[in-house]
């Protein structure tokens, strides 16, 4: 299942009430720290600050007290805290609460308003390049779709079979067939056994191999995303050649899957694939930079708005750690730009990467140093002239 799906996005994008409570903070997935509680606490010590603002504000102790209750629920809930990733985003309002664990390092940070800040959840939604990443043991198998901030399993239980003794028609097991790998030379396996040749057993995993691939191919057969395999890598040579889909990655990830969890593994797929998830952005910016000061792109907030509100930005470039405050009116379709953040604005960024992304189009979040048109903290390529 994916970490947040695009409907889930969708009704957060959307959501508004008198007060919405958006929180995110980095969490670590494993080690000391989480033995010793340390995401919960960093929530805990979220609340109080979030809980203390509203207090200045004026808002009821009650209703402070119903925003909080699942909130505090959470910081509780130790089986929830075994199973985290990068980043925990937290949404409450009087009539909503969600939790999303995503791999994305969030700084910390909160924000209070009548809509909740997606901003940080961009990047889960950013990249047009998806990618695939297969798991591949002798007694199992895992596919998983995957973006640079998403991953999710997709079921492939029915068309691929889930052992090697599944594909070779007999448990290979009783022939006292017994294996290990070891490097030597160039990382050939070494096979030894009573019952069976080198080239037996190498015949037995190709079988299983190729059964596999023919069972992918319903999934992957209208498919031009890269397809990573993560495996020993005794066993990668041979999946390469039972292999029919033209995108595989031609490096695997290295070592056995079970030693890492589904994160592990796609933080490792991800070293192997950065260059080639990077291609579409890079491609966005050199367009900008082909059409800047033309009609085809806009750095203005003021023609930014007005064009995300007709449908008519393919791209948007958001400076990564920069607030634009203001008002939009969507009637009268006009801009205006506050210097901070009050009570009466919201910020404008959150409400024009919502737009773009519900639309279609793409939203990148950049640091300040590779924005196309780096005098202004919104830049967009626009679809078509107007």
């Amino acid at each position: 299942m994916a970490l947040i799906s695009q409907e889930e996005f969708k009704e957060l994008s959307q959501a508004r009430n008198e007060l919405c409570v958006s929180i995110f903070i980095p969490t670590e997935r494993a080690g000391k720290e989480v033995l010793e509680g340390k995401n919960s606490t960093h929530l805990k010590s979220k609340w109080k600050e979030v809980k203390q603002e509203l207090e200045n504000k004026g808002v009821a102790a009650e209703k402070i007290e119903k925003l909080g209750k699942p909130v505090l629920e959470l910081v509780n809930d130790k089986e929830f805290w075994r199973h985290q990733s990068d980043g925990l985003a937290v949404y409450t309002s009087e009539s909503f609460f969600e939790k999303y664990t995503v791999p994305v390092k969030f700084e910390t940070h909160h924000y209070i308003s009548r809509e909740f800040y997606i901003k940080p959840l961009i990047p889960v939604f950013a990249e047009d390049a998806r990618f695939y990443l297969l798991t591949v043991q002798l007694d199992d198998v895992a596919l998983y779709e995957a973006t640079k901030y998403s991953i999710g399993e997709v079921y492939v239980e029915d068309l691929t079979p889930s052992r090697l003794e599944d594909s070779v028609g007999y448990d290979y097991k009783e022939k006292n067939l017994q294996f290990r790998t070891q490097q030597v030379g160039q990382g050939k396996a070494q096979f030894h056994g009573h019952g069976g040749s080198e080239r037996d057993h190498k015949e037995e995993i190709s079988q299983f191999f190729r059964a596999i691939d023919k069972g992918l191919h319903s999934i992957l057969h209208a498919e031009n995303v890269p397809l990573v395999v993560a495996c020993q890598d005794y066993l990668f040579p041979i999946y390469k050649q039972a292999n029919t889909y033209k995108h595989l990655v031609d490096k695997s990830v290295s070592g056995n899957p079970s030693d890492s969890d589904m994160f592990g593994l796609h933080q490792k797929a991800l070293e192997q694939l950065e260059p080639i998830l990077k291609q579409e952005e890079r491609s966005k910016i050199n367009k900008f930079n082909e059409f800047n000061q033309t009609n085809k792109t806009a750095a203005a907030v003021s023609e930014i708005l007005p064009a995300i509100h007709e449908g008519k930005v393919d791209t948007l470039f958001l400076e990564n750690r920069e607030e634009i405050w203001g008002s939009y009116d969507e009637d009268k379709m006009a801009v205006n730009v506050d210097d901070h953040q009050n009570e009466a604005n919201t910020s404008l960024m959150n409400w024009a990467a919502a737009k773009v992304i519900q639309q279609g189009g793409n939203v990148y979040l950049l640091d300040s140093a590779f924005m196309p048109e780096k005098s202004s903290k919104m830049n967009a390529l626009l679809r078509y002239n107007y």
